[in-house]
């Protein structure tokens, strides 16, 4: 049995160790982000080309099953995997880290809301962590901000008042709490990434009492399987072996 793992993902990494050796797992990355953190097996960095491309690698690799690990927003590359998956009728399964509960977070469904929502409560200092893709919408606002990304966003791209923190997660409570009062923080904006690396900030924000702007997540492709757990996962790759 051959296995496409599409990851990226501390997820993708976990389930990448937890199938090697006794699974054929090809791990693929999307290659944005320099000097990546690798599971162990085999790596593929890189695009497909779209559904076709997909349609023609999986093909000319023999892949019995395709797990997808990527980043929840990562939306293009959910949707050509589960078109590619159904069209070729390959055994599909997206693993996706459950979400955050928003809790008093002020919701809105995508870089564009978030920005109008930051400007419309004219919120001065801004901790932004939308990764380096979600800078664009906030590139014409007045207020400063203090963006983390795992890489440098295109300057075109940036706020006219900014401080660049290039960091990886994990990240702890008692950190997140000294950063945002270090940079007299007044509003953190956030994609509902889930999971437990990065949620630390939402605890800090909720001490120190400053409003979350949080984008939520893109749906799934209709009628796609879906696992929480990297255990789940593992065992729906044992069940179609």
């Amino acid at each position: 049995m051959r296995v496409l793992l599409l990851g990226g993902t501390a997820e993708g990494r976990a389930l990448a160790k937890v199938l090697h050796p006794d699974v054929d797992v090809i791990s693929s990355l999307a290659g944005r982000v320099p000097d990546p953190a690798l599971p162990v097996g085999e790596v593929r960095i890189g695009g497909f080309g779209g559904v076709d491309g997909l349609k023609n690698w999986l093909r000319e690799h023999d892949i019995d099953a395709v797990v997808d690990a990527t980043h929840p927003f990562a939306a293009t590359m959910t949707a050509h995997a589960a078109q590619a998956c159904t069209e070729l009728r390959i055994k599909h399964l997206v693993l996706a880290r459950p979400a955050w509960e928003p809790g008093a977070a002020q919701v809105v469904k995508s870089d564009s809301e978030a920005a109008k929502a930051v400007a419309s409560q004219r919120y001065e200092r801004i901790f932004l962590t939308t990764g380096r893709s979600g800078t664009k919408a906030f590139a014409k606002s007045d207020a400063w901000f203090l963006i983390r990304a795992v890489t440098e966003p295109e300057k075109a791209d940036l706020p006219r008042s900014h401080q660049v923190l290039l960091s990886r997660g994990p990240y702890d409570y008692d950190n997140e709490i000294v950063l945002m009062r270090e940079h007299g923080i007044d509003a953190l904006v956030t994609k509902n990434s889930g999971g437990d690396m990065t949620k630390a900030k939402l605890d800090a924000a909720a001490a120190l009492g400053i409003p979350v702007v949080m984008v939520q997540r893109p749906p799934l492709p209709d009628g796609v399987l879906k696992a929480d757990t990297v255990e789940q996962a593992a065992d729906w790759v044992a069940r179609q072996a």
